[in-house]
């Protein structure tokens, strides 16, 4: 069941995303009554699943899911129509129509993807508000997770304050994200600001261990399961949270992991708070210095009763939504081109961690979830819009590149420079394609 949840997540959104890329290009064409041939959900290698035309125009779904096309008549694209290209320009055809139509139709894909991440940004500013955690919450620091981050230097209980120059204002999971293009980080220990250069190759020894996670929240040791054969299973239960352990105060999860690490094999006298009340108990820690529980993370309800950290939660109506919308799309934008540069840095060994259509997969959540899926989306559509304007000739952005020379120099590529061009650009995307979905498939089995 979750492994259905997750598949109709990637396919929906895949699937809008494509749909509406595709209608960005479709409509101007339609617009400068430029002939459009086809317009395919999936690619239709030998045959489609579906297919009915409408007009002069071919609708279908195709059977590969790697993408999808609109097919413009005198335009060189991925079918490589060189008999078309042979014959006298028509005056419905791409080829015949001013520059700056081109120039629009090319655009008009990428256009919608910005456009519709924000849109979506704008919606769920409006429908979900906004909850976050201060970052003036976290007085007693963050938890280190990651070995290559604390091997930088960053310590649980460490502050951050600011990651290239940017003050960190909200904790939330972006500042995952931020630390693994970052540079510089300012951090606060023992009141006292202390600056950390993260090495250049910061991605390259995250990727060495599966974690998602580089810093969280420090937690407390809430317990979500008592296995049964758990030497505490006849005095712990579910929902338990520890606050002593053998007369030292504990607040955090790792505090309570340092101390029974010191206590293996041994008997310790704990506190627990269990339906509002503390209640003293004796507990077994075993010979790895675990008590034999699984602890669980609490919701942001029970953060806020616990007092634990203030949650604020901020509400917005419609047209208070647009500016946090578009905030919310101008950061998301600003991070993935910083993340792009990253990775076209050799040194930086970030090229390791490209993955392909499993990478995207593993994103979306095992439970439906509208925010979660919503937010995703737009965070994939500004990284197909962002991805389609790079300069590669089989790309949007091949094609406006072209465009723009002729439009600036006045001469326009010959057919077959074109023809050529494609087919670099085509060589390309399957190397990238390949080398992708490559990675995926190395990290998955062999790694």
């Amino acid at each position: 069941m979750e492994l259905a949840i997750k598949l109709t997540q990637f396919f929906l959104s895949l699937s809008i995303l494509i749909i509406l890329h595709e209608l960005g290009h479709f409509i101007p064409a339609k617009i400068f009554k430029t002939k459009v041939e086809k317009f395919y959900l999936f690619f239709d290698v030998k045959f489609s699943l579906f297919k009915k035309k409408i007009g002069e125009t071919e609708y279908g779904i195709g059977w590969l899911p790697l993408g999808g096309y609109v097919k413009i008549s005198g335009m060189i694209d991925e079918s490589m129509d060189k008999e078309q290209m042979l014959e006298e320009p028509k005056p419905w055809e791409f080829r015949s129509k001013p520059a700056w139509q081109r120039l629009i139709i090319m655009l008009g894909g990428v256009t919608v993807n910005f456009i519709l991440a924000f849109v979506i940004y704008i919606g769920m500013a409006f429908f979900y508000g906004e909850s976050y955690i201060p970052n003036s919450e976290l007085k007693d620091g963050i938890l280190v997770t990651h070995p290559a981050i604390e091997k930088a230097g960053i310590k649980t209980g460490d502050k951050i304050i600011s990651i290239d120059g940017d003050k960190i204002i909200k904790f939330d999971v972006s500042i995952n994200e931020k630390l693994m293009t970052g540079k510089q980080v300012i951090i606060e220990r023992d009141g006292k600001p202390i600056e950390i250069q993260l090495p250049l190759d910061i991605i390259d020894q995250l990727m060495k261990e599966k974690m998602r996670l580089l810093v969280s929240l420090r937690m407390p040791f809430a317990i979500s399961e008592v296995p049964s054969d758990s030497p505490n299973k006849s005095v712990l239960k579910a929902k338990d949270l520890i606050l002593s352990v053998d007369g030292v105060p504990v607040k955090y999860h790792d505090e309570v992991v340092a101390i029974l690490q010191t206590k293996k094999g041994a008997q310790v006298q704990a506190v627990i708070l269990r339906n509002q009340k503390e209640l003293p108990l004796t507990l077994q820690v075993n010979a790895a210095g675990r008590i034999g529980v699984i602890t669980g993370a609490l919701g942001n309800q029970s953060i806020n009763q616990l007092g634990i950290y203030k949650l604020n939660k901020e509400e917005y109506g419609l047209f208070e939504s647009i500016p946090v919308g578009i905030e919310k799309g101008k950061d998301q934008l600003a991070g993935y081109v910083k993340q792009l540069q990253v990775i076209f840095n050799p040194d930086t060994g970030a090229y390791k961690g490209i993955g392909g259509f499993k990478a995207i997969f593993d994103i979306f959540p095992t439970q439906w979830s509208w925010e979660y899926f919503w937010s995703i989306t737009a965070m994939l559509s500004i990284m197909l819009g962002v991805m389609n304007l790079l300069p590669i000739p089989a790309l949007d952005g091949g094609h406006v590149m072209f465009v723009l020379f002729e439009m600036i120099s006045g001469k326009k590529p010959s057919d077959k420079f074109m023809e050529y061009a494609q087919l670099v650009g085509f060589v390309l995307l399957i190397s990238l394609l390949v080398f992708a979905n490559g990675n995926d498939i190395y990290r998955a089995f062999l790694k």
